[in-house]
């Protein structure tokens, strides 16, 4: 039985997945990721930057999920992540959890969609190329 069909589903299923614990954990409780952004965008606020990381990786999650765009969508992730994961560092869980992520996503960009994908369904449909 060849399960490597089955990979790309799991790792995009499991990458988005861990976007939306964290957009929802971001959303309902910002004020414990404030202290995660760092001093030089201190020109925004930092709970509005908190929130549009949020929105970013609630976003990128549901194309992903979906598989609509996921080199697109997994691609931008990865080069959200490349500030985040250099500002947190590997001393951090954040961080950790962010090179994770990272991988995850460049993963994605390197394998594209699988069978299972609102993309592929919509190609077959030729509504979308």
């Amino acid at each position: 039985m060849d399960l490597k069909k089955y990979s790309s589903i799991s790792l995009r299923l499991g990458l988005s997945i861990v976007l939306f614990s964290f957009s929802y954990m971001q959303f309902t409780n910002s004020g414990s990721w404030v202290g995660l952004v760092p001093g030089y965008m201190s020109f925004i606020s930092a709970v509005y930057v908190v929130y549009f990381n949020a929105s970013m990786e609630l976003i990128l999650g549901l194309l992903i999920f979906f598989g609509l765009y996921t080199r697109v969508a997994a691609g931008i992730l990865a080069l959200q992540l490349i500030p985040i994961i250099f500002n947190l560092g590997i001393n951090s869980p954040s961080g950790i959890r962010d090179i994770g992520i990272f991988f995850a996503a460049l993963a994605l960009v390197l394998s594209g969609s699988d069978y299972l994908t609102l993309s592929s369904l919509l190609k077959k449909d030729k509504i979308y190329k």
